[in-house]
């Protein structure tokens, strides 16, 4: 546990031993000893899964008592507490399920190109010495894992995780049940004119994959209803939840005394679900591909989950959804919502109330559901809690209205007639979010990118004392005003660009040149987008950047220091992480990050962030030729100055560029 940095990788003992590493995991354990005569304690360290022929771990063992101290060999040797070969029942996950035969999900340690040519050749080679012939057709590849459905008699479970490289057997997961996560009553179905015009911009292009759109509806004007790839027939019941989807991405929860808004953009319904989720053991492999091959065909600024695993996500394993939609979100300039389930009223001793899959993406928005829209407000008791992975603690990401027994979520209902139809649960709340997305983008144009219209979503919401592990960052900004207008005694500023491995990037904090007095409140929020290592849970995030707060530009702690001192900003979000989660390195690789801090105005001068661009690839140190994109976002805020905002434009005015509306957008006044 205390060799788990990425400088202390044991790349010279795998060399020389021929070895290779093909995958880790978190793992908790007491050390037999531990440095300077400390007392062990249970920690949190990385287990390693290392392959290599039988040969390789003989001659290992017999060179052993050669080496000597002092060489890279043994200080590579030191930092390895145990070796053991994984059983076939360290690899089950879950109970078995008692019926003769069964759908299982596989876990392989192997990529595409080992995968094709050697891994699944051999593991079909194997399967069929049991008895079982089959044609892997579907399977799904993401960093060095091949996920893949197998059906097999249930008797046969334990030879088959016997075999090396399997990593995790599970029954395969079933979809989660489309259903309002509460039934209303004796609330009356209330007519509403909806607008006439079209979407504010009809070149944002957006994408929703449910249950469909039934064949009356009055949401024609704004959406098209598409089949994904080989979908069968459909459903009433994920029909009507379709729809609903739908109409919270169009209008949010629809108010009855106030006009029905304009979308701010149009929407194409992929229906990807053929029959009541639960009842096919094959669907959930169906569904990931129609949406893959959407998404790898399609370019789309926006997309909308609100479906997945029946599944909360788990600290040693990445599922298949979660691989596969964070590695394409993670190449395409898409911003992506997803709902995190209504499972928060499960067991929490085992669990169950915890953020579903693939809520835990760290390339997309996990949104919870408050009880209302308006003030006071919780979360709401159906919606799903985190912390969600290290990297990735802070899931949801926040929570937006999602509806209560005593505030239903409304939307349009199907027919003919433009009517109201109460509902409520995570899967309107996420597609509510995106909504203020699109909303964004319509507002400013391409002058800000969908990484920064993300962290302005975050930026811009209103905090709370509830635990982050609740309702994550807070609730979502109840309007687009509160978003992209400034009072006249703040001023907020968007950095959005690429930087490379290894290096600074320096970005001011505005300020006037009239000196300051009282409080200055100082919110910053940095976003970046990063490819992933699934088969790496511990070290998912192959990207972290560092932002160091330098508030005063005069002030150095020693003569010969070049750079001004530095004061904790970005920290522990109240997660409850310990001194092991710390060491970890964890919040480093965390890919949002956000906070406020009130300082004494006589404390600041020039303040600066100084970000810093760390790598790595499987838990190693690591130097890409890329760079990395990323948006920071930061709010300055002083009562006691009523023009700041004039005073920094002024001041700036070669400096920094105004992001003007490239439509308008009716503002609360």
């Amino acid at each position: 546990p205390e060799y788990i940095a990425k400088s202390f990788y044991p790349s010279d003992l795998f060399r020389q031993t021929g070895l290779q590493a093909v995958g880790s995991r978190p793992r908790r354990i007491k050390p037999a000893k531990k440095s300077k005569g400390r007392e062990p304690q249970e920690t949190l360290t990385t287990e390693l899964f290392v392959l290599g022929p039988k040969d390789a771990f003989r001659s290992w063992e017999r060179s052993l008592p050669a080496w000597v101290s002092g060489t890279h060999l043994a200080e590579d040797m030191v930092t390895i507490e145990e070796i053991a070969a994984p059983t076939a029942r360290d690899k089950i996950k879950g109970p078995l399920p008692k019926s003769k035969d069964a759908v299982f999900e596989v876990v392989l340690h192997t990529d595409q190109l080992f995968g094709e040519t050697e891994a699944l050749p051999a593991f079909q080679k194997y399967v069929r010495s049991l008895g079982i012939d089959q044609k892997f057709d579907k399977r799904f590849y993401a960093g060095g894992l091949c996920f893949l459905e197998l059906e097999a008699p249930v008797a046969l479970a334990d030879e088959i995780a016997t075999f090396t490289i399997v990593r995790a057997l599970r029954e395969m997961p079933r979809l989660r049940i489309l259903r309002p996560a509460f039934r209303t009553s004796g609330v009356p179905s209330q007519s509403l004119t909806l607008p006439t015009k079209p979407a504010l911009d009809p070149s944002i292009k957006t994408a929703i994959f449910d249950g469909g759109l039934p064949a009356t509806h009055p949401l024609g004007p704004w959406s098209t209803a598409i089949d994904g790839p080989h979908v069968g027939a459909s459903h009433p019941e994920l029909l009507k939840h379709g729809l609903q989807v739908t109409s919270a991405l169009l209008f949010g929860p629809l108010d009855p005394t106030k006009p029905v808004p304009v979308p701010y953009s149009n929407v194409d319904h992929y229906r990807v679900l053929d029959m009541t989720p639960g009842q096919n053991p094959h669907e959930l492999y169906e569904v990931l591909e129609r949406i893959d091959t959407v998404l790898n065909n399609t370019d789309y600024d926006f997309v909308n989950l609100s479906l997945g695993p029946s599944l909360s996500i788990e600290d040693d394993d990445v599922h298949a959804w979660t691989a596969v939609l964070d590695e394409r979100f993670s190449q395409a300039d898409t911003l992506a919502t997803i709902a995190v389930g209504n499972n928060g009223e499960g067991d929490a001793a085992m669990g169950f109330n915890r953020i579903q899959v693939p809520a835990d993406c760290v390339n997309a928005l996990a949104i919870g559901a408050a009880d209302s829209p308006d003030t006071p407000w919780q979360r709401a008791a159906y919606s799903a809690v985190g912390p969600g992975r290290s990297p990735g603690l802070v899931k949801p990401d926040f929570v937006e209205f999602g509806g209560s027994m005593q505030r239903p979520f409304l939307v349009v209902a199907e027919g003919g007639v433009s009517k109201l139809d109460p509902t409520g649960g995570t899967s309107f709340a996420a597609p509510s979010t995106l909504r203020l997305g699109t909303g964004i983008r319509a507002h400013f144009g391409h002058n800000l990118n969908l990484l920064a219209v993300r962290t302005l979503l975050v930026h811009s919401i209103e905090a709370s004392e509830i635990p982050h592990n609740e309702v994550g960052w807070g609730r979502l900004a109840r309007n687009i005003d509160d978003i992209v207008l400034c009072e006249d005694d703040m001023i907020r500023v968007i950095y959005q660009g690429k930087i490379s491995p290894a290096k600074y990037i320096r970005a001011m904090v505005p300020m006037p040149d009239s000196e300051l007095s009282g409080m200055v409140e100082i919110t910053a929020t940095l976003c970046y987008k990063c490819n992933t290592d699934p088969h790496h849970p511990g070290n998912y995030t192959r990207a972290g950047l560092q932002a160091t707060f330098r508030p005063h530009d005069e002030k150095f702690k020693k003569d010969d220091q070049v750079h001004p001192n530095t004061k904790s900003f970005f920290g522990d979000p109240g997660l409850g992480a310990g001194e092991d989660e710390l060491r970890r390195d964890a919040w480093k690789w965390e890919n949002c990050l956000h906070a406020s801090r009130r300082l004494n105005a006589k404390s600041l001068s020039r303040p600066s962030f100084d970000i810093h661009y760390n790598a790595r690839l499987e838990g190693r140190s690591f130097s890409p030729a890329e760079q990395l994109p990323y948006a920071l976002a930061v709010t300055v805020r002083a009562r006691k100055i009523a023009d700041l905002y004039d005073q920094i434009v002024r001041k700036y005015a070669t400096v920094l560029e105004p992001i003007r509306p490239v439509v308008d957008i009716p503002v609360r006044t």
